[in-house]
C-alpha cells in the first residue's frame, strides 16, 4: 500500500496537461459543431436525450470517465496484456463479418440491445499495442524480413477483416502506421514506392485519354512510364553511391525519348508509349546486369521497382474499372475531375464546399447555418462535420480547429520522442500516424481534395464508438508516458 501512495501522485504529476486540455478543447469544438449539424428549431432543447446533441453529451461524459480509468491503471498493464487485448478485438472483428446487421451496406456494426458499437474503432488502439509490444522486444530488428512479415501481419490481418465488412475506409487507416514503421527504422525506399504508385495511378488514370501533342500518345501513359525511369535513375545515384552510371541513365532516357517524340511529331506520328516500353525494359536489363557485375543487392531492387511499377500501372485500370465497387469508383472518378456527377456520386462534396464557403470569414454564427438547418450535406454530423465548423464558425474558426489538431500533432511527437523505451515511442507514433491520417483525409475529403472514404473527425463526428476509440488510443498514450520516470521496484 505505501508503494502506491508513492507512485500515484508521481503518476499525476508527470501527466501531460497541456495534451489533455487540447482533449478538452477539441471535445467542446466536437459538440458544438454537433449541434449544429443536427439541431433542428423547435427541438426542446440541446441537451435532450432525444436529441444527437444530448446524446453526444452522454458519449463526452463517459469517455472522459473512460480516460480517467486508462489513467488509473498501471502502465505495465498495457504492456503485459497487449497480445490478449490484440486477440479479443481481433476475434470481435472477425465476427462482426457475420454480424447479421447491415448498416447503410456495412457489417462493422455489433448491436446489442439499443446500444451499437463498431470493434474497427477499437481495433485501432488494440494494433497499436501489439506493435509496441513486437517491436519492443530484445531482439526485434525492422530489417529482419522475418520480423518485418511479423509486423506487416499485425497491421494487415485487421485491415483484411474490416474490408471484409465493407468498411474500406476504416480499413485504409491501418496504412497510416507505415509512418511509424518509418520513424523506427523502415527504409526509405519502401515509403517512397508507395507514393510512387498514388502518383502512377493519379497520373496514369487522370490523363490517360489525354493525347500528347499532335501524336496518338496517352499522356497518362507517357508520364507514368518517363517517371518510373527517371525515379530508376535517381535510385541508382542514392542506393548504389554511383552517380555517374546514375546521370549515364538519365541521360539515356531523356535522349530516346525526346528523339521519339521529334520524330513523332515532325517525320510520322506513332505511340511512343511503345518506345518508352522498349526503353524500360532496356534500363530494367542493365540493372540486372550491373547487379550481376558488380553483386550489389540494391540494383536487383531497383529492377524490382521498376518491374513493379510497370506491372502496378498497368493493372491499375483493370482494378479501378473491374475490382472496385461502382460508387467507390465514381468517387474517386468525381476526385480525379473525370465526372461531375453532382446529383450522385459528387453530391456530398459539392454541398460540403457550398457550406463551407458560405461561411466567409467570421462564420454565420453558432445554430445560425443554413445549409446544415436545409440538411443539404448528407452525414454532416458525422463524416462531414468540418463542413459544420466552415459554416458556422467561418474561416476564423476552421483555422482555429485545425491549429488546435497541430497543437495535438506536435505535442504527441514530443511525447513520443521523449520515451526512455521503445514501447512507448512506437505506440505513441501508431497514435500520431492514426490521428494525423483520420484528420488529413476528413478535411480533405470535406474540401474535395481526397477520395470520399467515410472516416470520422477526431472528437468531432458524432458516435460513442469513434469517440471512445480515439480516447483509448490518447489516454493510454498518456498514461504510459506519464509512468516514464517512475522508479520500478
Amino acid at each position: 500500500m505505501a508503494q502506491q501512495k508513492d507512485k500515484q501522485p508521481g503518476v499525476l504529476r508527470s501527466l501531460d496537461y497541456w495534451t489533455i486540455l487540447i482533449y478538452l478543447l477539441l471535445l467542446g469544438g466536437g459538440w458544438m459543431s454537433v449541434c449544429g449539424a443536427s439541431f433542428d428549431f423547435g427541438e426542446p432543447d440541446l441537451l435532450s436525450l432525444s436529441t444527437r446533441s444530448g446524446m453526444q453529451v452522454v458519449w463526452i461524459g463517459t469517455s472522459i470517465v473512460l480516460g480517467f480509468v486508462l489513467l488509473m491503471l498501471d502502465d505495465r498493464f498495457y504492456d503485459m496484456f497487449a497480445y490478449v487485448i490484440y486477440a479479443v478485438m481481433l476475434i470481435l472483428v472477425f465476427a462482426t463479418i457475420f454480424n447479421p446487421h447491415s448498416i447503410k451496406g456495412s457489417h462493422s456494426w455489433l448491436v446489442i440491445g439499443p446500444l451499437r458499437l463498431q470493434p474497427a474503432e477499437f481495433a485501432k488502439f488494440a494494433t497499436a499495442l501489439a506493435l509496441a509490444k513486437l517491436m519492443s522486444v530484445y531482439d526485434y530488428d525492422i530489417h529482419n524480413w522475418k520480423h518485418f512479415a511479423a509486423t506487416l501481419a499485425v497491421i494487415l490481418v485487421p485491415m483484411l477483416c474490416i474490408v471484409l465488412q465493407r468498411e474500406t475506409g476504416s480499413a485504409l487507416v491501418y496504412l497510416s502506421l507505415f509512418l511509424m514503421l518509418y520513424r523506427e527504422g523502415m527504409p526509405g525506399s519502401i515509403l517512397f514506392t508507395a507514393v510512387a504508385m498514388v502518383v502512377y495511378f493519379v497520373v496514369g488514370i487522370r490523363y490517360a485519354d489525354v493525347m500528347l501533342a499532335y501524336t496518338p500518345t496517352s499522356v497518362g501513359k507517357f508520364t507514368v512510364l518517363l517517371l518510373i525511369q527517371l525515379f530508376s535513375s535517381a535510385m541508382v545515384g542514392v542506393y548504389c553511391r554511383d552517380r555517374r552510371d546514375a546521370w549515364r541513365l538519365f541521360a539515356f532516357c531523356i535522349g530516346i525519348t525526346v528523339t521519339a517524340l521529334l520524330l513523332s511529331l515532325y517525320v510520322i506520328p506513332f505511340d511512343i508509349v511503345w518506345v518508352q516500353l522498349v526503353v524500360t525494359a532496356i534500363l530494367i536489363g542493365y540493372l540486372l546486369w550491373q547487379g550481376l557485375g558488380t553483386r550489389l543487392r540494391n540494383y536487383y531492387w531497383i529492377a524490382l521497382f521498376a518491374l513493379g511499377s510497370m506491372v502496378f500501372f498497368n493493372l491499375a485500370d483493370y482494378g479501378l474499372n473491374h475490382v472496385l465497387q461502382p460508387h467507390q469508383r465514381t468517387r474517386i472518378n468525381v476526385l480525379l475531375g473525370l465526372e461531375q456527377d453532382l446529383r450522385g456520386a459528387g453530391y456530398n462534396v459539392h454541398q460540403s464546399e457550398i457550406a463551407i464557403g458560405s461561411g466567409g470569414l467570421e462564420g454565420k454564427g453558432f445554430l445560425n447555418g443554413t445549409q446544415t438547418k436545409l440538411k443539404y450535406v448528407p452525414e454532416q454530423d458525422t463524416d462531414f462535420i468540418f463542413c459544420t465548423v466552415g459554416e458556422e464558425e467561418g474561416f476564423l474558426g476552421s483555422a482555429g480547429v485545425l491549429l488546435l489538431f497541430l497543437a495535438l500533432i506536435l505535442r504527441l511527437i514530443h511525447l513520443a520522442e521523449r520515451q526512455p523505451y521503445r514501447f512507448g515511442r512506437v505506440y505513441g507514433y501508431c497514435v500520431l500516424s492514426i490521428f494525423l491520417f483520420h484528420v488529413f483525409i476528413n478535411v480533405g475529403m470535406v474540401l474535395g481534395l481526397t477520395p470520399v472514404i467515410g472516416i470520422p473527425l477526431p472528437f468531432f463526428s458524432y458516435g460513442g464508438s469513434s469517440l471512445w476509440g480515439f480516447t483509448f488510443l490518447l489516454f493510454i498514450f498518456l498514461r504510459i508516458d506519464a509512468g516514464r520516470n517512475l522508479v520500478r521496484q
